[in-house]
């Protein structure tokens, strides 16, 4: 069995964005040579998530407006985390929207359902986040 790792690098211009990582995915199960396994991707920071839906814009926008709601940015001192940080509701929408995603590998790509892409959602962002693709197969 062939295992392959694989880290990438997000430091984002907003706090919050949603970025299609479906291309760099395909790129790494290429270099991998698995063709029947699966595909790990986590997000390897607390305040970002990894999780799969459609890349459609207005989907985005839904996201954006739904977390928050859930769980608004501001005010800072809603929040007991918030002493010296100001992320909390960035800890919160990643606890709704997933930690990383498992996809099956078939005959060497991503066994994706219809419109499925892979996404790192940033809700803290301007510096440097990890994510990890860890493939296994044959």
């Amino acid at each position: 069995m062939k295992s392959y790792r694989k880290e990438l690098t997000f430091n984002t211009k907003t706090r919050r964005v949603y970025i299609n990582i479906t291309p760099q995915i395909n790129s790494a199960l290429v270099d991998s040579g698995v063709k029947e396994g699966l595909c790990l991707v986590n997000a390897m920071n607390i305040t970002a998530s990894v999780f799969i839906n459609d890349d459609e814009g207005g989907l985005h926008h839904d996201f954006e407006r739904w977390l928050e709601k859930l769980a608004p940015e501001k005010p800072h001192s809603q929040y007991d985390h918030n002493g010296y940080e100001d992320n909390a509701d960035a800890h919160l929408k990643r606890s709704v929207m997933g930690r990383e995603v498992v996809v099956a590998v078939t005959k060497g790509k991503l066994d994706f359902g219809t419109w499925e892409q892979i996404f790192y959602g940033e809700f803290d962002g301007m510096r440097d986040k990890r994510v990890l693709v860890k493939i296994i197969g044959e």
